[in-house]
């Protein structure tokens, strides 16, 4: 597949949700409280009896729930399919965390710096983190007495969170000062979505991150605050969005469509076996008939990729970017009832038009691309570039150092580039060594965020579009 999606990404887990299942989705409301039949079918006479065959007689000690788990796991992936998958009691709850609009925690988003968590960005607002005083760049040394160096983010992650009500004991570092705070944990809810004025134009600009549980209520919500802001038309960003639920697509792509219009059908094999149609029923009646551009790349998948054709083919709106990542199948889940699940594929959908993009990504409208940089891999964390070092890695460094108006060029790590890096530590207040190490390496990554960030040729395209047809 050649769509390409952006790797440039600090490298941050939030306390919101500790992995995303990969490819993201579109799935149908988990059916979390089934429980699958299982028969002695014959058939399966051949499984019970290696699998007692190897509880006998295997030289070792064998543990009977990785024999039935990996037996599981074997037959999902028999399908070839990356998307039909058996998921673990502990995989179960990350997808579920996944799609939730909140989650219980103590609301701070953390990074990995020297090996130690930090606290990466101000704690949501009025969340146990803010009311205890948790600082950004808070420094993590222990959860609940139990050293944090050597464990991996996620690790850390997980002794954080926990049920509403408990509590967990930080050991922070705050410059010089090391204290404990206690916090008890709480709910935080999840913002799927954030919504903001243009700078000049009568513009919302509506940037999605995915189709969680309660999305489409924040769009509605979105939009009336930006009519009331000013708003005369809307960009719907979805780049790098992975998916979601199909009940939220189907509902907020309704809202751009007069009724009776097709949002998505769904086929089996080659037949074609419903379809979906803006309705009251899907929007409330709710409706956007202001002017629209939807934003994609390769990072769209899937909930997006149906958003996106709906409003392309349906609305006619311009979809501005790149060909977005390519997957067009529907997912169901269901569980065993010992809070394991089996995510499968039970359909495809396809674009109002009847075309099938798996693999193959829907074309945007209007062909605008990040630039070359901005798909380089991040810089290393787990060592150190320094002067004399020749590299794929320092090209890439002097690459972002040149992109922040630094005279650096090649793949060699000389005294240009020393004295860029030593300009960078001592503008951020870090220790001036010349040498890139994971925090020095986090905060050129920000800077080139922020240049992305304000140099948005994607978006600037879609107002421009908007702008023109407001002027009509």
């Amino acid at each position: 597949m050649q769509n390409k999606q952006i790797p440039f990404h600090r490298y941050i887990i939030s306390l919101v949700c500790v992995a995303i299942i990969s490819g993201g989705g579109v799935y149908i409301a988990s059916h979390s409280g089934a429980t699958l039949a299982s028969n002695d079918e014959d058939e399966l006479q051949k499984v019970h009896t290696l699998y007692h065959t190897l509880q006998e007689d295997y030289y070792q000690k064998v543990d009977k729930d990785t024999l039935i788990e990996g037996a599981l796991k074997g037959m999902t992936e028999a399908l070839n399919d990356p998307y039909t998958t058996y998921l673990g009691k502990e995989e179960a709850e990350q997808l579920s965390n996944s799609l939730s609009d909140s989650f219980e925690g103590i609301g701070a988003t953390l990074t990995l710096v020297d090996n130690l968590p930090e606290v990466a960005q101000a704690p949501v607002k009025d969340s146990p983190a803010e009311k205890a005083g948790v600082k950004i760049h808070d420094k993590i040394l222990k959860v609940d007495g139990n050293d944090t160096i050597g464990q991996t983010l996620t690790e850390v992650v997980q002794s954080i969170r926990g049920k509403k009500g408990t509590k967990v004991t930080l050991t922070i570092q705050r410059e010089e000062k090391t204290f404990d705070v206690e916090i008890t944990r709480g709910e935080i809810p999840i913002a799927s979505l954030v919504a903001e004025m243009d700078n000049k134009q009568p513009i919302g600009n509506i940037q999605i991150a995915s189709f969680n549980e309660s999305t489409a209520r924040e769009l509605q919500e979105a939009i009336k605050k930006l009519r009331k802001e000013g708003a005369k038309s809307f960009v719907i960003d979805l780049r790098q969005n992975p998916g979601g639920y199909l009940s939220q697509v189907e509902a907020m792509a309704s809202m751009f469509l007069e009724d009776g219009q097709t949002i998505v059908q769904f086929a089996t094999d080659d037949q074609i076996v419903g379809a979906s149609e803006a309705s009251k029923d899907l929007d409330g009646g709710f409706k956007v008939t202001e002017p629209v551009a939807v934003l994609v790349d390769g990072g769209s998948a899937s909930a997006s990729e149906i958003f996106a054709a709906a409003l392309k083919e349906s609305a006619k709106a311009p979809v501005i970017g790149t060909k977005t990542f390519g997957k067009g199948t529907v997912q169901t889940v269901n569980g065993f009832g010992d809070q394991s699940e089996l995510k499968m594929t039970v359909q495809k959908w396809l674009t109002p038009s009847g075309e099938w993009i798996n693999e193959t990504g829907l074309e945007p409208t209007i062909q605008v691309d990040f630039p070359e940089y901005a798909y380089l891999p991040p810089l290393p964390k787990n060592k150190s570039l320094k002067k004399g070092m020749t590299s794929e890695e320092v090209e890439n460094l002097n690459t972002f150092l040149h992109v922040l108006n630094y005279q650096t060029t090649g793949d060699t790590f000389n005294e240009i580039t020393e004295q860029a890096v030593k300009d960078v530590q001592k503008s951020n207040q870090l220790k001036e060594t010349g040498e890139v190490d994971a925090e020095t390496a986090v905060v050129i990554e920000l800077k080139i965020t922020d240049v992305l960030r304000k140099s948005d040729q994607m978006y600037d395209k879609a107002v421009d579009v908007l702008t023109k047809e407001l002027a009509k």
